[in-house]
């Protein structure tokens, strides 16, 4: 018998190693087809929530931040681009035409993440799994200014949820509140980096783990859980 975990992604959307992680764990899960199944929710995390609305150049943002070279930035962004291939996922521009790509940018990501607590509460966890990833591929595939309302709202269109139903969301402070206070909850949980994974609503696996590290953790809260419920 299948047995059914909820698993909750704290996540930002301008995180690499978020959509990485969750590229290696749709290959455990598919490895555990008919043994788990899983409900994934995502919840919210900025990585930058004092980040302007106009955003910033990715490169000199992190140089800032983290006081690295350019040469070292290019030396990890290869790595991690490598690593998203291998879990079946895509870090790379993808515009067509011939003229010189978009800059790539960070974003403030408040309005993506009311975005995402809207479509859980109106459409469920699989339409809002539709716009995490419709979120990253216009951050890292399409290079497309997340900060800008009518993008947004183009991307939730895309999915499926109501234009109009999306703009309210932007402007529900009670929404705002709400996702707020999930952030709140996860430094009250330790959580200070993403992507972190609550399993069953208490089993943390920090980082973007390969997938048989996933596999392992899931089969052992599967376990847990079954032994709880006996």
């Amino acid at each position: 018998m299948t047995q059914h975990l909820t698993i909750d992604i704290y996540s930002d959307v301008m995180c690499p190693w978020c959509l990485i992680g969750y590229g290696q764990l749709t290959k455990a899960l598919a490895e555990l087809e008919g043994e788990i199944a899983a409900e994934i929710r995502w919840r919210p995390f900025e990585l930058n929530p004092q980040m302007p609305l106009e955003g910033e150049e990715q490169e000199a943002h992190l140089q800032r931040k983290y006081g690295r070279p350019a040469e070292e930035g290019a030396r990890l962004r290869g790595q991690m681009k490598a690593i998203a291939e291998s879990a079946g996922v895509s870090l790379s521009y993808e515009g067509e035409g011939e003229g010189e790509a978009p800059p790539a940018m960070m974003w403030n990501t408040r309005a993506c993440h009311k975005l995402l607590a809207f479509a859980l509460e109106e459409a469920g966890p699989q339409v809002q799994t539709q716009l995490k990833l419709a979120l990253f591929r216009a951050h890292f595939n399409q290079r497309r200014n997340l900060g800008d309302r009518s993008v947004l709202l183009d991307i939730a269109a895309s999915v499926g949820l109501h234009r109009e139903a999306a703009k309210a969301a932007l402007d529900d402070p009670d929404l705002e509140a709400r996702v707020l206070a999930e952030e709140a909850q996860a430094w009250d949980m330790n959580i200070s980096g993403v992507p972190a994974m609550i399993v069953a609503n208490k089993f943390l696996i920090p980082g973007a783990q390969g997938p048989e590290v996933y596999v392992n953790a899931l089969r052992r809260v599967a376990e847990k859980t079954r032994a709880g419920a006996v």
